[in-house]
């Protein structure tokens, strides 16, 4: 969920205090401290909460003045994280991106990227999230299509690694 929230000491608080008041888990909040021309930031929480008590929980939010901006199941269920390694900028790493962000059932939903020098490859940490498992292998194999095009080095997890 997204939650806005007013810019005070104590308001992150009050807005996370009602999630496990009715029942909810918390699975990871992200809280960047930018606040907006009203004095608000933006808070993206991922909750695991019992159905029945989501009313409760908007309910909670309200009395608070807390104000939800989005609300909803998490769409995007698998994740892999897989490693480029080559002219990453030089050779489009947006494009990369959007071939499996176009899909529909797939993003890349975090990347960190290391650039030592220009003449240097470039390596890059890409979180893929996808819908289902399927949806996940296809998405890999994009990227596996596009970084042999490109020139780009891939390495993925080890099958059945632990």
């Amino acid at each position: 969920m997204k939650l806005s929230l007013r810019d005070a000491p104590g308001n992150l608080v009050a807005a996370l205090s009602p999630i496990s008041a009715t029942g909810g888990n918390i699975k990871a909040v992200i809280h960047e401290h930018v606040p907006d021309a009203q004095g608000n930031v933006v808070v993206n929480v991922v909750v695991e909460i019992p159905p029945h008590q989501i009313q409760a929980l908007k309910d909670a939010f309200a009395e608070n003045g807390i104000t939800i901006m989005l609300l909803g199941e998490e769409r995007l269920v698998c994740q892999e994280t897989v490693i480029l390694i080559g002219h990453l900028i030089h050779n489009d790493l947006g494009d990369t991106i959007d071939r499996v962000d176009k899909t529909g059932f797939a993003e890349i939903t975090h990347m960190t990227i290391a650039m030592p020098r220009i003449e240097i490859s470039s390596s890059a940490q890409l979180v893929v999230q996808a819908t289902g498992e399927a949806e996940l292998a296809q998405a890999i194999n994009i990227l596996r299509e596009v970084a042999q095009t490109k020139g780009f080095l891939m390495i993925t997890p080890l099958e059945g690694a632990t």
